[in-house]
């Protein structure tokens, strides 16, 4: 007796592909001005100390403005809360056009910092919201490989454009990549995430069944994200400094492809199958540049690494999604966003601290080690909670 097969549902929604070109957007105008900014500080009289501080600042306005999105999506909804995020981005480069000072720029990063923070977690929560629940991985997936394409495209040509040409190009185009796609907000849902059961805020969805082990694997990686974007360029020999570029781009181009490749293993597996692979792989990649000197042990050790983080992107969003209700979606993203930001922080923090006493290659070591202690939640996981069973049925 043969069982008829239930069609998949459609992902490619309208409201799904116009949040995604919001999204797409958004992250086109950060990565553009990422490492701009910085030296724009710097010539308008902060110095080398201001160059970092503008970065700070901006991180700074990311994490506060996302602690505020739940409670902003909770009164406001998506549309206002996605355009608000987009104009913050767009509107302050603007004003460094008539206002050239040291004080303008850690200004204008302050408020790219919190139109960003508003962006990526509205932007998270409305595709979680948007994608069938039988293919969100998928979808999760799609959209963070669209969104990492401005990592690898607008972050070396903004720097490239604004020595050639000057900031005030480079600045137009930054407003106009995050003002134009506010005609793709028109198309999604003026919707406001559902009230739930769960109290406690953050904490208190951090603290719900299931959500600790995929947080903590998930902030191991990112810590190791932090520690390798950082200092990987110092610890380069000047005899392999040369390859250092298309090693950042094996890793730029192996995350977003295993991303989406785990979104839909996750869809018809469980993506908590994934931890313990995310884990193993993102900790080998890591100590492989122990050898960074080494043009091999450089490159496999950096796309190994890409590998482990696109792993753990989606198998720890996708699992946090997955044992909250739909009501919590905004805190899940508003979470899954500090922790990327947190731990990237500590990471680079952490490892300027240690690698002073130990040297990079031993600090590139502890770090893996660190990442690989998190095997122990990512184990527990899988074995506390076994595969769901399969949305829609498949081919054998």
């Amino acid at each position: 007796m043969t069982t008829e097969l239930q069609p998949r549902e459609r992902l490619l929604t309208r409201p799904l592909v116009m949040a995604m070109l919001a999204n797409f957007g958004a992250m086109s105008t950060f990565y553009l001005l990422l490492s701009v900014m910085p030296l724009y500080a710097a010539e308008a009289g902060a110095g080398d100390g201001g160059a970092g501080l503008a970065t700070g600042v901006m991180m700074l306005g990311t994490v506060l403005a996302e602690l505020a999105v739940p409670w902003m999506l909770a009164r406001r909804g998506y549309r206002a809360v996605l355009s608000l995020g987009l104009c913050l981005l767009g509107l302050p480069p603007l004003t460094l056009l008539v206002v050239d000072s040291a004080e303008a720029v850690l200004a204008v990063c302050l408020a790219r910092g919190a139109g960003l923070g508003i962006a990526v977690v509205a932007g998270t929560a409305l595709v979680a919201h948007l994608v069938p629940v039988s293919r969100r991985g998928e979808g999760l997936g799609l959209s963070g490989v669209l969104s990492s394409v401005p990592s690898i495209a607008a972050l070396p040509l903004g720097l490239w454009a604004s020595q050639k040409y000057g900031y005030a190009p480079v600045l137009l185009a930054a407003a106009a990549l995050a003002l134009l796609p506010l005609f793709a907000v028109t198309g999604v849902p003026t919707a406001r995430p559902e009230r739930g059961v769960r109290r406690g805020g953050l904490l208190g969805t951090l603290t719900g069944g299931g959500i600790a082990g995929p947080s903590t694997v998930f902030f191991a990686v990112t810590l190791a994200t932090g520690v390798i974007m950082t200092f990987l360029p110092l610890s380069v020999p000047a005899a392999t400094a040369g390859l250092l570029p298309a090693a950042l781009l094996a890793q730029s181009v192996a995350t977003p492809l295993a991303r989406w490749w785990a979104g839909r293993f996750g869809d018809r597996r469980s993506p908590s199958a994934l931890l313990l692979p995310a884990v193993l792989t993102a900790a080998s990649g890591t100590a492989l540049l122990c050898q960074a000197g080494s043009p091999p042990a450089l490159f496999a050790g950096m796309a190994l690494f890409g590998v482990g983080f696109g792993l753990a992107q989606s198998a720890s969003l996708a699992l946090l999604l997955a044992r909250v209700e739909r009501s919590e979606y905004s805190k899940v993203s508003a979470l899954w966003n500090l922790v990327y930001d947190g731990g990237m922080g500590a990471g680079a923090a952490g490892f300027g601290l240690v690698a002073g006493q130990t040297g990079y290659p031993v600090g590139f070591l502890l770090t893996a080690v660190v990442v690989l202690a998190t095997a122990i939640p990512a184990v527990r996981d899988t074995r506390s909670r076994p595969a769901p069973r399969p949305p829609y049925k498949s081919r054998p």
